[in-house]
């Protein structure tokens, strides 16, 4: 019984999921490439903005063909099936598979300094007018906006 031969290393590229995104990547760039002798045409009738994108959509173009060359290359390195890790990344991650805790120089240390409200008392009234005016909320009433220790009539 013969055995079946490999595909070639190309094949994915002939794929639905490949062809749709060729096909993608044909009409985008016609497209753009559309929008950009659009802009010139209305940058020839006065137009002076279009100016800029005249020259835009071309380049959006170029960069949509790097993206979907790339995109190629690194499916076409990548191994059928394998992760594209390294030897001893592998190792290390199947050592450390279930410790998923952080090392400790990784934790932002926990400041001690604390402020007093009482070194600042205009902060210290502030906070106080915050607190009276959630408290207020909480019960449905509100003061209307004044300034704290103002005599406003509560709604409710």
């Amino acid at each position: 019984m013969p055995s079946a031969k490999p595909r070639p290393r190309w094949w994915f590229l002939i794929t639905p999921r490949w062809l749709a995104w060729h096909a993608f990547a044909v009409f985008a760039a016609w497209g753009m490439l559309w929008l950009g002798d659009w802009q010139f045409h209305r940058a020839e009738g006065g137009n002076a903005l279009s100016w800029a994108y005249t020259f835009e959509w071309p380049l959006f173009t170029i960069f949509g063909v790097i993206f979907w060359a790339k995109t190629i290359i690194d499916e076409w390195q990548k191994p059928a099936g394998e992760a594209s890790t390294s030897p001893g990344l592998k190792a290390a991650l199947a050592r450390h598979k279930d410790d998923v805790s952080l090392p400790p120089a990784a934790h932002t240390p926990v400041s001690t300094d604390f402020f007093d409200e009482a070194d600042d008392p205009e902060l210290a009234a502030y906070n106080a007018y915050l607190s009276g005016l959630n408290s207020g909320h909480k019960l449905g009433r509100f003061s209307g906006g004044g300034q704290p220790g103002s005599t406003q009539p509560h709604a409710g």
